[in-house]
């Protein structure tokens, strides 16, 4: 049964955008990762058969780029609205900067950096503190080498009915700093109630979802300013 739309409920999905503002590389920017390593060597299962140690020196410094950042403006004021709604955070991202900043419900839909997780087993996740690298012979406890937590090209997103589910039911919908190319996780946004408060933030996008109100700009400056109407109680537009 299709959930009740809850005006008191907000998802949040965010993408590499709003974790750009605090230093970390995007992937497909005209300066980003993929312009320096072929994804077929980093980021897929076959990548990983092929050549295991490349792919953890990718990740391993990926990881420590996550660890010396910190959470911005725009992360703050996503966790600031729990004070009045229910929150529900959906990241493309694999950081913890939300966490930090304060939110309480994300839902990691790519994985995430600061885990490990088992090559044979993937319900076997152990967390990784200060950006520790994952060395070849780091074992699970089945004794299957540890991999990055990651879902590569070829892989299945997490979370998505999950997520389905929270987006069908939220009142306010607000998406910050995705390019919306990268799919499925971008498709989910098709399934917002016609009726929500539907705004997206950024500053690269081709074409809008229909019904979305586009605000085109840096996270820091204009996710601040959305929250704070939420909050006073005013729609955006």
């Amino acid at each position: 049964m299709k959930p009740e739309m809850n005006p008191n409920k907000i998802l949040v999905f965010t993408g590499a955008g709003i974790s750009a503002e605090s230093g970390l590389q995007t992937f497909r920017d005209s300066d980003g990762l993929w312009n320096n390593f072929r994804v077929e060597d980093v980021a897929t299962p076959e990548a990983w058969t092929i050549d295991p140690a490349l792919v953890l020196q990718f990740y391993n410094d990926r990881r420590k780029e996550v660890f010396a950042a910190e959470p911005n403006a725009a992360h703050y004021a996503v966790a600031k609205l729990e004070e009045k709604y229910d929150v529900v955070v959906v990241t493309q991202n694999v950081d913890d900067l939300h966490e930090r900043a304060g939110s309480t419900n994300v839902i990691h839909v790519h994985g995430q950096i600061n885990y490990a997780r088992s090559s044979s087993n993937d319900t076997l996740l152990y967390p990784l503190a200060e950006g520790a690298p994952i060395q070849l012979g780091d074992l699970c406890e089945e004794g299957s080498q540890l991999r990055p937590h990651i879902v590569w090209f070829g892989e299945t997103i997490e979370n998505y009915e999950l997520t389905r589910k929270h987006i069908i039911a939220a009142g306010k919908v607000l998406v910050v700093g995705s390019s919306l190319q990268v799919f499925p996780a971008a498709g989910i946004l098709k399934k917002a109630r016609y009726n929500a408060e539907k705004i997206i933030v950024t500053q690269k996008l081709d074409h809008k979802p229909s019904g979305f109100k586009l605000l085109r700009g840096n996270a820091t400056s204009l996710v601040s300013s959305v929250a704070n109407d939420w909050l006073n109680g005013n729609r955006v537009f």
